[in-house]
């Protein structure tokens, strides 16, 4: 089995902190270059939809009731039909069986790994998730508050920025209860193909391991062809099979804090029980502002392309600088700084000269048995802002690390 791949894996205090602390405490004290210039959070910065105020004056009187946990009808249904229409499902989404609304996708990737760990099989020896590495902290979180030990899959430029699916150790899937994947990645911007979603599929299949796949940059992809979902390759058959989904980043509304989970019924089943005790239901007036931003897709679109015209500039000036190549989904860049001495070296100059905030790469991965962290040569920087704002952290990029 190849080193990167290691049987288990410790990860250092560190590791466990948010990336954002441990950004927070490396820029304290010191005063920006500039005026400061934040991309460091994946936060969308687009206009949101003009229905959005309506939406939410119509149905003010919801905030004055507790909500259903698993979502008003309206809610639910209006999520099977958007996926009916995204994806080509061998069936229909059921949204009384296979639909729960979560508080913002984050909340759902931490709290079914719970109801994953009580499900699944017994495992042989001490079980684990597997996680992307680099990866979303959340994947994390889960694992170790549901008493798993976390090992990290690398992925790299060679494995296409997925994890190499032939470096997967079965002795590692025989003590797996989750597999965390996400499609497009973050912060790579990766797109996993039909064909390694379908193979991904059969081998957690065959190992008792549950698959969640976070789809919440399922919308925003570079070129024509649209991610395929993990519900596409289940030929309707949804056991073990979780998408997490959200609006955050689909129609530009990260304070919605809205979400969705969507597939294995029985899970879902198990997982609405467990919600009811402790997790908080979303409002209703939230639902509703959701529903009528799933039923349009103009804003989605007008918001898709102005990504596309970002990184049309990013293509234009990073040209050949930091490794950078267009990537296939996602708003982030993922630039190997190794030349201005790695990723926290880099964010920091750039705090100091420029004002920009950026993430170092290692704050964003966990280390491997033999201590490597393969995000640390790296910098990611959020293209969240409008046009001007954008070629403006693509100006300082350059000017601070040239």
């Amino acid at each position: 089995m190849p080193d990167t791949m290691p049987t288990s894996a410790t990860t250092p205090s560190d590791d466990r902190r948010s990336p954002f602390v441990r950004l927070a405490d490396l820029l304290a004290g010191i005063e920006p270059g500039r005026p400061p210039l934040t991309a460091a959070v994946g936060e969308p910065q687009h206009a949101f939809a003009d229905f959005v105020a309506s939406a939410l004056h119509d149905t003010l009187e919801g905030f004055g009731r507790y909500p259903r946990q698993e979502g008003t009808p309206e809610f639910r249904a209006a999520v099977a039909e958007w996926l009916g229409k995204r994806y080509t499902l061998a069936r229909p989404v059921d949204p009384d069986r296979e639909v729960l609304a979560l508080n913002g996708s984050r909340e759902g990737l931490v709290s079914a790994t719970f109801i994953a760990r009580r499900r699944g099989p017994e495992r042989k020896g001490a079980p684990i998730v597997l996680v992307p590495n680099p990866l979303y902290a959340a994947y994390r979180a889960g694992a170790e508050l549901a008493g798993c030990e976390v090992v990290p899959m690398a992925t790299t430029r060679e494995s296409g920025w997925l994890p190499d699916l032939d470096a997967l150790d079965p002795a590692l899937l025989d003590r797996a209860v989750v597999l965390f994947l996400a499609s497009p990645a973050n912060p790579q911007g990766a797109v996993a193909s039909r064909e390694y979603l379908t193979r991904l599929m059969e081998m957690t299949r065959r190992h008792g391991v549950y698959l969640f796949a976070d789809e919440c940059y399922s919308e925003i992809y570079l070129e024509e062809e649209k991610p395929t979902g993990v519900l596409e390759v289940a030929e309707g058959n949804f056991s073990g099979i979780l998408s997490f989904n959200s609006l955050s980043k689909r129609s530009s509304l990260p304070g919605l804090r809205v979400g969705f989970v969507a597939g294995d019924p029985v899970f879902l089943r198990d997982f609405l029980a467990f919600r009811g005790i402790a997790c908080p239901q979303v409002p209703e007036p939230l639902q509703a502002v959701a529903v009528a931003a799933l039923q349009d897709e103009a804003h989605v679109i007008a918001s898709r392309m102005l990504y596309k015209s970002k990184f049309d500039i990013a293509d234009r000036l990073l040209h050949k600088r930091f490794g950078y190549k267009r990537p296939d989904g996602g708003f982030f860049l993922w630039l190997d700084v190794s030349d201005a001495g790695g990723g926290e070296a880099a964010a920091l100059r750039l705090w100091k000269e420029q004002g920009l905030r950026t993430v170092p790469g290692g704050y964003l991965a966990s280390r491997d048995l033999t201590g490597h962290n393969p995000g640390e040569p790296y910098l990611r920087v959020a293209m969240v802002h409008d046009l001007t704002t954008s070629e403006e952290v693509l100006n300082r990029l350059i000017a601070g690390l040239s």
